[in-house]
């Protein structure tokens, strides 16, 4: 008998329209109000929520599904007659989701493996796409693993924030770096490299920042169909507007439509009101 494969992934994965590909299994961060928590998701961990909680000044962070929440999960999927699970998720550099799905790995009856993407948000939903794909395909849960891990590598992520302040609270950028978004009134471009945020490029003026974000994305996968996510947060009209002027450069090289949207609260939580992001993955 074939092998069942279950992929696992959480919600920071999740694409700005809310989207994952029928038969990946989600489990929601915590996001965290003040001192209340609640699951990614919920109506009171909503963006809307998310941004109102920001312009009372309330404190808005996330925290990590518990160890016992990812062994439930895992439980299940076992009981639905899965054989071995394949959980995928964001940097263990920027949160305890994969030490979480670690330690629920043990107290389960049938193998997991966890893969650490080393990215954040679309990027860690492409690679789940990817190996749901796999799978599918008839692939081991080795092979899944790896083809993941590929389209995780192969993928750029390109982000604009208004301000730095809330990445340098959730403590997801360094001070030295949150320094360089208030000098001047720089605007700095923000990237992923080795699991971590890091400032790539720095704007004078959000006008340019945006252009050079869409220069960037462009050139992002230089090969081949690409399928792109613009994510945002309370900046709809801007991401609209970008994701038209990158369908128009990138024409037929879009695999499918470009993939627009509010970001998710977990995300959310981190980046603040303005925040535009560009994802560009290889097509599958």
């Amino acid at each position: 008998m074939a092998s069942s494969i279950a992929v696992v992934t959480d919600s920071t994965a999740l694409l700005p329209t809310g989207e994952m590909p029928a038969g990946v299994t989600v489990v929601p961060l915590q996001v965290v109000i003040d001192e209340e928590c609640f699951a990614e998701g919920d109506e009171e961990a909503s963006p809307s929520a998310v941004l109102a909680a920001f312009a009372a000044k309330r404190k808005v962070s996330t925290s990590r599904p518990s160890p016992a929440t990812m062994r439930d999960v895992y439980a299940r999927l076992a009981a639905e007659g899965h054989d071995q699970i394949l959980s995928i998720h964001l940097s263990a550099e920027l949160s305890g989701t994969l030490e979480s799905a670690q330690l629920a790995a043990r107290e389960v009856s049938i193998p997991v493996t966890t893969l650490d993407t080393r990215a954040v948000g679309p990027s860690v939903g492409f690679a789940a796409a990817a190996a749901l794909q796999a799978v599918r395909g008839g692939a081991s849960i080795e092979e899944a693993a790896r083809i993941a891990k590929a389209r995780a590598e192969a993928t750029r992520t390109l982000m604009y924030v208004d301000s730095l302040e809330p990445l340098r609270r959730g403590g997801r950028i360094g001070t030295a770096a949150a320094l360089v978004g208030s000098a001047l009134a720089v605007k700095p471009l923000l990237t992923f490299e080795d699991g971590r945020v890091v400032v790539m490029e720095k704007v004078r003026t959000s006008q340019r920042a945006l252009a050079r974000m869409e220069e960037l994305a462009l050139v992002a996968v230089p090969e081949g169909q690409v399928e792109v996510a613009v994510g945002h947060l309370a900046a709809a009209e801007r991401a609209e507007r970008l994701a038209e002027s990158l369908t128009a450069g990138l024409g037929e090289r879009l695999a499918v439509p470009v993939h627009v949207g509010e970001v998710g609260a977990g995300l959310g939580a981190h980046v603040g009101p303005g925040m535009l992001s560009v994802v560009v993955a290889p097509a599958l």
